[in-house]
């Protein structure tokens, strides 16, 4: 049986907990699937987006489209493992971002130019109101080639068939890149020049990793660019590019795909380090180029999330003004344990975004759409909290839920002193002082996916330390105690969150989302996850 229990020195806090109901979301055909037991306890999760079974990993072309929110991902028809030339676009619709409805698999290998798979892209609407989707292909030679498909009839709001041309590929693996390093089409935007532009991910000979633009009039002809639009030297191969233009700092409203005006933001996905990072900077159509307002070398940059999440790509939701991004939180388990299960990997909550106040970080925080799935609340109001001490939230039970905690710190001058070198790798920071070491100011935090003994939980918790005149707040995720299973993956997790939590009266606020096994951590407002 599972509790949420709490863990904190001396704070002072307000808890708001909501149930979340995993009735209230089935959207899958498949309902055996949906019930999967680990040991007689879930470990699907219920409001995560997951289809019915089988291996899913990062999506590709999400869009809104005619009153109907379109995802298509990654995803093997045949088995939980990522599969041998198989890979297709699964595809759900919905109205609310939470409550989706699976269709049949929008795009499968089945010409030369994809005979090998199906592989990441994106997708466009174009001027007309009709969508276009550009996708890697891996030929039948096995090079990775872009392609173009076009919905057989764009009326139909399901957008249920696709056609694929048979001038593909529209763009084939260039001479100075390796036929296996060339993927990952962006969304496309217009320049001043009434041209379409997209990013492809590359790694270039003797060059290194690299973000490619490609131009085009009409989908079909492209020429690439003499520059690329970001260079990765030390990095090697980055997939996923993702840019886009983001509103002042504070302002939440999203922006479409565009040109010049607005900063951009440049993400990226890592291979070297599995990772996915991103930085503010300014995008110049006429030379399509980007420059970073910050360090150059991309792997130095702020991460997207901190946790276990990859590949993750937005879209601008025009239908709320805002920009949402997702994130592919990928197995962690053997695949033993995969096939037992049935299926393999999940999405993150759909992700609000837009640019802090500093004007250099994004803030991220669940759609409002979660909320609906409240059914249950909960109100705690705890004077206080003593060092060490841990209080159980009685009567709450199960392992769904939405918290909101405010943490106040009466005290911040008695923190411990922050050790410069810790600056360099706070997750090991987390892993050397976990949940269980006491500090002069934390750990203060939440005890999740509690057992009756506590034998097993995930503790999710706060430190500040003083560096300076200044104060810094570690946020970790510490994994250790998750499972007395052997052989779990069970590391930390965690980050520094960029703020400044004197000015803000010594106040810092947290949103968990939990869902059976996977665990969401917003802290400082949503500034680290």
């Amino acid at each position: 049986m599972a509790r949420l229990s709490l863990a904190a020195c001396a704070v002072v806090f307000h808890l708001c907990l909501l149930i979340s109901s995993s009735a209230s979301l089935r959207w899958l055909s498949d309902k055996s699937a949906a019930v999967t037991t680990a040991g007689g306890v879930r470990t699907r999760s219920a409001y995560h987006f997951q289809p019915a079974k089988n291996w899913q990993n990062n999506f590709a072309g999400p869009m809104y489209h005619n009153g109907l929110y379109h995802f298509f991902y990654q995803y093997n028809p045949d088995g939980v493992t990522w599969g041998n030339g198989n890979l297709s676009w699964g595809h759900s619709v919905s109205v609310d971002l939470v409550n989706w409805f699976a269709l049949d698999a929008a795009l499968q290998p089945s010409r030369s130019f994809d005979a090998n798979g199906c592989w990441s892209g994106s997708a466009t609407i174009l001027p007309d109101g009709s969508p276009v989707m550009l996708y890697t292909g891996i030929d039948a030679r096995g090079d990775q080639v872009q392609n173009v498909a076009f919905p057989k009839n764009a009326s139909d709001p399901l957008l249920v068939e696709w056609v694929k041309p048979e001038y593909n590929p529209v763009i084939p693996v260039p001479a100075d890149i390796k036929r296996d390093d060339f993927r990952d089409p962006s969304t496309a935007w217009l320049g001043a020049d009434g041209l379409w532009r997209i990013a492809v991910a590359a790694r270039v000979h003797d060059v290194g990793g690299a973000t490619l633009i490609y131009r085009s009039k009409d989908f079909l002809r492209w020429e690439r660019n003499a520059d690329p639009l970001y260079l990765a030297h030390a990095a090697g191969m980055v997939e996923c590019p993702d840019l886009f233009p983001v509103s002042e700092p504070g302002v939440e409203v999203g922006l479409p795909a565009s040109g010049a005006g607005a900063r951009h933001v440049l993400k990226m996905s890592v291979m070297d380090t599995v990772q996915d990072y991103y930085v503010v900077g300014r995008y110049d159509d006429t030379a399509d180029t980007f420059v970073p307002e910050d360090d150059d070398d991309c792997r130095s940059w702020r991460r997207l999330d901190y946790g276990h999440v990859y590949a993750s790509k937005s879209f601008f939701d025009p239908s709320k003004n805002r920009r949402v991004l997702w994130g592919w939180a990928n197995e962690s388990d053997s695949v033993s344990d995969d096939l037992v299960r049935g299926w393999s990997g999940a999405q993150t909550v759909p992700r609000k975004i837009w640019l802090d106040e500093d004007g250099k970080q994004l803030r991220q925080w669940p759609v409002e759409e979660i909320e609906t799935l409240r059914s249950k609340r909960v109100n705690l109001l705890i004077p206080e909290v003593n060092a060490g001490g841990v209080n159980e939230i009685i009567g709450v039970m199960g392992t769904q839920a939405d918290v909101e905690v405010v943490f106040e710190v009466p005290a911040l001058e008695h923190a411990d002193v922050l050790e410069p070198n810790w600056l360099l790798d706070p997750q090991s920071l987390c892993g050397e002082k976990g949940a269980s070491v006491p500090g002069s100011v934390g750990p203060f935090g939440l005890l999740v996916m509690a057992s009756g003994d506590m034998q097993e939980h995930t503790a999710v918790f706060f430190r500040v330390f003083r560096q300076n005149d200044k104060y810094k707040v570690l946020m970790c995720t510490d994994l250790s105690r998750s499972s007395t299973r052997d052989g779990v993956y069970k590391p930390p997790y965690g980050a520094f969150v960029d703020m400044d939590i004197e000015a803000h009266g010594g106040i810092i606020s947290f949103d968990g989302q939990v869902d059976h096994s996977v665990v969401e951590s917003f802290g400082g407002g949503g500034r680290t996850c």
